[in-house]
C-alpha cells in the first residue's frame, strides 16, 4: 500500500510538472475502406457517419486536493464527414472533406463532467490522395499508397499525417482490401508556463473489409477498424497518458450496401474498386448512388460496444 501511495504520488507530481500539454488522444479515422477504383474524371461526393452506443466511461484520479488527471481515450459519440472526391489519373485521386463530431471534452472541470460531450461540432478539415501503383482491372492483386493531412480546427490540438499501402484482392464476386497505416502527430501543441509541450507519437491504424457481390445492387461485407494508440516508446506521454497509459481501440462487424441509379451495374463491374469495362456507351455521365450501413461491435474495453455506421456515396 505504501508502495503504491507513493507511485500515485510521483505521478501527481509529474502530471503538474508537466501540465495538460497537447495530449494526443489514439488516431480514430473515418470507419472507410479505401480502395483502388481509378476510373478518370469520376467525381464522387461522400457522406460518412457513425452513432457510437455503450460508450466507456473516462477513468480519472485525483492528484493533490482539487485536481485530477483523466484518461486521454478518444469517445466520439457522432460523427459525421462529407467529402469530395475526384480521380485525376489513373494512378492517382484526390479527396478534400470536412468532418462534424459530438466527442468527449477534452478537458473536464471537475470529475462530475468527466463524461460530458461536446455539441456537434466542426473539428477537422483534411486532405488526401490515393496512389494507384498496380491498378485492377479483373481477378487480381493490387496495390496502391494513401497520404492524408488533417488539420483540427481547435485551438492547441495536433495536426497529424495518415500514410501507408492499400492492398485490394478481387476474385469474382468476392473482394477483400486492407488499408495499414501510420500516423504521425506533430504541431505546435499546447503553450504552458514551461514552454509548447506535445505527445508527437506516431499511432497505427487498419481498415479491412471482405466483402461478396451477391448482385449488381447488392455486396454483403464484414468490416474491421482499429488503432494501435502508440507504437514503441514514440513521442513524449503527457497528461492522462502517464497514468491511464495508452488506449487501443477495435470494431468489427457487417455492412450491407446497395448501389442503384440509371447505369447501376451496366458497365460490367463485379466488385467496386476494380476498373471498368469501356462498352462505348454514355454510361460515364450517369449518376449511381450507394448506400451502406451496418453495426460494428467493440471488441475490447476502450472501445464503445457499438457503431452505427452509415453511408451515402453519389458518384457521377
Amino acid at each position: 500500500m505504501a508502495r503504491d501511495g507513493l507511485g500515485i504520488a510521483a505521478t501527481g507530481f509529474a502530471l503538474l510538472a508537466l501540465g495538460c500539454g497537447a495530449a494526443a488522444e489514439p488516431a480514430i479515422p473515418q470507419f472507410e475502406l479505401k480502395d483502388l477504383d481509378n476510373e478518370v474524371g469520376r467525381i464522387e461526393i461522400q457522406s460518412q457517419n457513425a452513432h457510437s452506443f455503450g460508450l466507456p466511461r473516462r477513468r480519472f484520479l485525483a492528484t493533490e486536493p482539487g485536481e485530477f488527471a483523466y484518461d486521454d481515450n478518444a469517445v466520439i459519440r457522432q460523427r459525421h464527414a462529407l467529402e469530395i472526391e475526384m480521380t485525376v489519373s489513373r494512378f492517382h485521386r484526390m479527396r478534400l472533406g470536412i468532418e462534424y463530431e459530438n466527442e468527449r471534452i477534452d478537458e473536464p472541470p471537475s470529475p462530475s463532467l468527466a463524461d460530458a460531450y461536446t455539441g456537434l461540432d466542426l473539428t477537422e478539415v483534411a486532405i488526401e490522395s490515393v496512389f494507384i501503383l498496380k491498378p485492377l482491372a479483373g481477378d487480381g492483386i493490387g496495390f496502391g499508397a494513401l497520404v492524408e493531412y488533417e488539420h483540427p480546427l481547435a485551438a492547441g490540438e495536433l495536426n497529424s499525417v495518415v500514410m501507408g499501402p492499400i492492398v485490394q484482392a478481387v476474385w469474382g464476386p468476392w473482394s477483400a482490401t486492407a488499408n495499414l497505416l501510420l500516423v504521425k502527430h506533430f504541431g505546435n501543441g499546447e503553450r504552458t508556463a514551461e514552454g509548447v509541450e506535445r505527445d508527437d507519437k506516431w499511432d497505427f491504424a487498419y481498415a479491412a473489409q471482405l466483402m461478396y457481390r451477391a448482385s449488381e445492387r447488392w455486396a454483403l461485407a464484414v468490416e474491421g477498424y482499429g488503432t494501435i494508440d502508440r507504437l514503441g516508446a514514440s513521442g513524449a506521454p503527457l497528461g492522462g497518458a502517464l497514468v491511464f497509459g495508452d488506449h487501443d481501440q477495435h470494431r468489427l462487424g457487417p455492412i450491407i450496401y446497395y448501389t442503384f441509379g440509371l447505369d447501376a451495374g451496366a458497365k460490367g463491374r463485379t466488385v467496386r474498386g476494380v476498373a471498368a469495362e469501356d462498352d462505348g456507351s454514355d454510361d460515364a455521365d450517369e449518376v449511381e448512388v450507394t448506400i451502406g450501413v451496418g453495426a460494428l461491435i467493440g471488441l475490447n474495453a476502450n472501445t464503445p460496444d457499438a457503431t452505427l455506421k452509415w453511408s451515402v456515396e453519389v458518384e457521377f
